[in-house]
């Protein structure tokens, strides 16, 4: 990763700076580091209820929470393929935590299907997890389904997410706007349901309605005035593929008071 990249996100952190928390490390999981995560990653489990969270941490600092893209499939091994592998990168910056989210396939985090609100399921699991490892405050990276995680945690927890990078973040596509439905139905969904069976067709087409039709607008998981109202701050870096579109990107950065947005695009920014 080139210098430039690397101070566009360390620079995004620096709010977080003063802040402190506990070192509380999982144990060492037998047979090295899952795919996608270093070596000498932590791997260990959280739970809660009838949700069970594998998570990983390395590295020592403040706190970064670092979800990985892959939309419903958000899980380690997807770091390997990530535009910026943020465990790799980052882990002699920062005490970097990250998790499978909860029933991604390709993952080992599982859970009920959360109906009735499936954004508030992710950010329930997510602080639980910081709560689980007595962390207060942090900074949050999230890459792709994270920019709405992001979001969504900022309007949960405004005095926990001391800063964060949505990176490459998912938001709503008017002429394309059931992308993201079908996606989960016809990819997520079809491999989700060979290993629970318990659960219906049904209840994933309500799951994915309430994801991505009950709130068709933007990044799905919070609303424009909450964006304007939201004084955290934010790192855009964008994209512009069918489910990261680029007005999304602009749309977050023009909206939220303490937000900025890097050129685009930045992927290949060499200068």
């Amino acid at each position: 990763m080139d210098t430039n990249r690397r101070t566009m996100l360390t620079t995004g952190a620096a709010a977080a700076a003063s802040a402190a928390a506990p070192q509380v490390f999982a144990q060492a999981q037998q047979g090295g580091a899952p795919q996608g995560m270093p070596a000498g990653a932590k791997i260990g489990f959280y739970e809660k209820g009838g949700v069970r969270i594998r998570y990983a941490e390395i590295g020592t600092g403040f706190p970064l929470l670092a979800t990985p893209g892959g939309g419903l499939n958000s899980n380690f091994g997807n770091w390997a393929r990530a535009v910026i592998n943020i465990p790799e990168e980052f882990r002699s910056d920062f005490r970097v935590i990250t998790m499978d989210q909860r029933n991604a396939v390709g993952g080992e985090s599982t859970g009920p299907v959360p109906v009735e609100d499936p954004w508030g399921a992710f950010a329930d699991d997510q602080l639980g997890l910081m709560d689980h490892l007595g962390i207060r405050q942090f900074f949050f990276f999230g890459n792709c389904i994270g920019g709405p995680f992001a979001m969504k945690l900022m309007q949960r927890a405004p005095q926990r997410v001391v800063a964060a990078v949505l990176s490459q973040p998912v938001g709503h596509r008017p002429d394309n706007p059931d992308y993201m439905y079908n996606s989960g139905k016809n990819a997520w969904a079809k491999e989700f349901l060979q290993r629970r069976p318990d659960v219906s067709m049904e209840t994933i087409e309500k799951y994915l309605h309430n994801l991505y039709r009950a709130q068709p607008d933007f990044v799905y998981s919070v609303s424009r005035d909450f964006a304007r109202s939201c004084q955290t701050p934010m790192l855009v870096l964008p994209d512009d593929v069918v489910a990261h579109p680029l007005q999304t990107s602009i749309d977050i950065a023009s909206l939220a008071p303490n937000a900025e947005i890097t050129v685009f695009p930045w992927k290949n920014r060499r200068s």
